[in-house]
């Protein structure tokens, strides 16, 4: 059978999509993708999109790159796979590479995607604690905030604040403490932003009292929230988490799975704040999205932590089978080096501050907006019913707002399944190769799908 013959009208049932309710598809043929160049997508019909969400935020250095493929094609000739307890050239290069770049000693463990990579720092830190910790200590428990995502494996979405994400799958794992997130746009009135940064981290120690310091293994977070709602954290909030966690012994887990490799305008997400972890954990742009690829990356004192003689069970006891796949580490190496070489991080902090100085200017005043924030490229916008009651804006308005800038050939996107009644803050996060002409597209695509709906 040919594909013409295949497209029948139960195609969609065939393919099960993510975040998608197939009911309302059924009986029709869903638009394909047949290829993309740059911050394009081309469907089969020859229509283009200017993908405004880099895929899921991970097409960073843009799609299409020759040098990857070619890279990819030399490596598979080579050395198509190896089993992670080995090691080759690529996967030795690209842990170089990560020390280099984070500026001090740190051994890399790879994995195939951002959550692998957190269910990864889960179990290392509570075998760190395991193995250092002092008598009658018993620190299992990972503390994350609301609103956060860290991934779609049990370990990770146990630590995922998001209720409406995890509806019809709990219980899941036990161990895992949720706080409140700093966010100033919903902050006390009374509290100026770093009082609010300050009461947040407060209210993070009362978490780590109550619960029981000797029982907190470690504190995940990203250094920005992204999927969660684009909240971009007061800046005293990073490093009075640093001292609470010092203070107590746990270990600081900064998720950088959306922040790294230049999104937010920096190499990393933690270099705004000038605060470091103890663990790091990588995917998304760690190869640009050209190969499922995730890293642990752990300070020296969390690695000499696991020491021992062979026979003492210390060692990591984790294995991941596609884990420093060696075409996935050549094909990050060219990725981290087309950042480098193109100034990604810097054309991302450029372009970002353009499109929120436009949409500023446009919307700032608009009665649906309530506040346009964000760092680098990665931009959300909280979208009210009124600017003074900052109630949600409705289900129907938002979708009106997506399928106008859809319309004009913008893909963008919004926080799902966060907060039940609290999905309302629209993504704006393109390749970090997007250039003046195309976030000004996307601008334009926004302004008008808001003013069409005033």
């Amino acid at each position: 059978m040919d594909n013409a013959q295949s497209m029948t009208a139960d195609y969609p049932d065939q393919l099960w999509r993510p975040l998608t309710q197939h009911a309302a598809l059924r009986g029709t043929t869903p638009p394909q993708m047949q290829s993309a160049k740059g911050c394009t997508l081309t469907m089969n019909n020859g229509a283009q999109l200017l993908d405004g969400l880099a895929g899921l935020w991970c097409v960073n250095i843009g799609y299409g790159r020759r040098e990857i493929a070619e890279i990819a094609a030399r490596q598979m000739e080579q050395l198509n796979y190896l089993a992670p307890v080995m090691a080759c050239e690529p996967t030795l290069a690209l842990a170089e590479k990560m020390q280099t770049m984070l500026g001090f000693k740190c051994h890399s463990y790879f994995s195939s995607s951002g959550s692998e990579a957190n269910e990864a720092a889960f179990k290392i830190a509570r075998q760190y604690h395991l193995q250092n910790g002092k008598p009658g200590d018993n620190r299992y428990k990972i503390i994350s905030r609301y609103r956060a995502y860290h991934g779609n494996t049990a370990g990770a979405m146990a630590a995922t604040g998001q209720a409406e994400r995890k509806t019809g799958s709990e219980p899941g794992p036990a161990g895992f403490v949720h706080v409140m997130p700093p966010y100033p746009f919903r902050a006390h009135p009374k509290l100026s932003t770093l009082e609010h940064g300050a009461e947040c981290a407060r209210l993070l120690e009362e978490a780590i009292i109550h619960e029981g310091a000797n029982t907190v293994a470690a504190v995940i977070m990203e250094p920005m929230m992204s999927g969660g709602g684009v909240i971009v954290p007061p800046d005293n909030y990073l490093p009075l988490v640093r001292q609470i966690c010092d203070r107590y012994g746990v270990l600081l887990i900064f998720d950088e799975v959306v922040s790294g490799f230049g999104r937010l305008g920096t190499m990393f997400g933690y270099e705004h704040w000038a605060t470091e972890a103890d663990i790091y954990t990588f995917a998304k742009g760690l190869s640009s999205g050209y190969f499922p690829m995730g890293a642990t990356v752990v300070k020296d004192h969390v690695f000499t932590g696991f020491d021992g003689a062979p026979d003492s069970m210390r060692h990591l006891r984790q294995i991941n089978t596609f884990g420093g796949h060696p075409v996935g580490a050549a094909i990050a190496l060219e990725a981290i080096a087309i950042v480098e070489r193109e100034g990604l991080a810097g054309n991302a902090r450029e372009q970002g501050d353009h499109v929120r100085d436009v949409l500023g200017r446009e919307l700032g005043q608009h009665p649906h907006v309530g506040e346009i924030r964000g760092l680098g490229m990665l931009t959300g916008i909280e979208l009210v019913e009124d600017r003074e009651s900052k109630v949600p804006l409705g289900e129907a308005k938002i979708m009106q707002i997506l399928a106008s800038c859809m319309g004009d050939g913008v893909i963008l996107g919004r926080n799902t399944n966060t907060v039940p009644g609290r999905c309302n803050i629209l993504l704006i996060a393109p390749p970090l190769v997007v250039t003046r002409d195309e976030i000004d597209r996307i601008a334009a695509a926004v302004t008008k799908a808001l003013k069409s709906v005033a």
